[in-house]
């Protein structure tokens, strides 16, 4: 279940932290109650679109999949031996349409079971400041259903709505409350790297 990182990728993710860091690195351990992203066996991690639109707010997205309330910061899968920024680009252009520029390098979250020596999953969280483009999904099996613009403060509030989402809400996922708790961290370590730290 390991998710082990290509030597290019390596390669790339400590050129983009030299070039676009400083980068705030976390270890979490999660539960594994919920099978997406992590027991995907198509991809190694995820990046994190933390867009920051013209207003200075960021945005937020939700599936019609999700428990209502659940929205967050915009993911998308890194394939096994795909290059992370055009995994970035390329999931920026399907979950949203947006033409982006990348500012930094945030938080790079690897994450833990109990029963693994290594990593199961990773997160990379970069800020984007958006340029042009036309907000709306591209590709129709994202199931985005919603956007909603928050302030970077905002941040831990919607950890806090993730951590606290009902177990008894269950879908393909699994279960909803463990999905939450992973889902929560990297809220808390992008408002960690953008108002505890030096937004860009």
């Amino acid at each position: 279940m390991a998710a082990l990182l290509s030597l290019s990728q390596k390669n790339e993710l400590e050129g983009l932290s030299h070039q676009y860091g400083p980068v705030l690195y976390r270890e979490a351990e999660i539960f594994t109650g919920f099978h997406d992203p992590v027991r995907k066996t198509d991809r190694v991690g995820e990046v994190c679109m933390v867009i920051r639109r013209p207003n200075g707010k960021l945005l937020l997205s939700i599936k019609s999949i999700y428990p209502r309330g659940a929205h967050r910061l915009p993911t998308g899968g890194i394939g096994i031996g795909e290059p992370i920024f055009a995994a970035l680009f390329r999931e920026t252009q399907e979950e949203t349409g947006l033409s982006v520029r990348l500012l930094r390098f945030l938080a790079l979250i690897s994450y833990h079971v109990a029963d693994e020596r290594e990593p199961v999953f990773h997160t990379f969280a970069f800020l984007l400041d958006e340029k042009g483009g036309t907000l709306g999904v591209q590709d129709p099996k994202e199931l985005i259903e919603e956007y909603i613009e928050i302030d970077p403060s905002e941040l831990t509030t919607v950890a806090e709505r993730l951590e606290s989402l009902p177990d008894t809400d269950r879908g393909r996922v699994g279960s909803w409350r463990d999905w939450g708790k992973f889902r929560a961290v990297v809220h808390r370590a992008v408002h960690e790297a953008l108002v505890g730290g030096n937004g860009g």
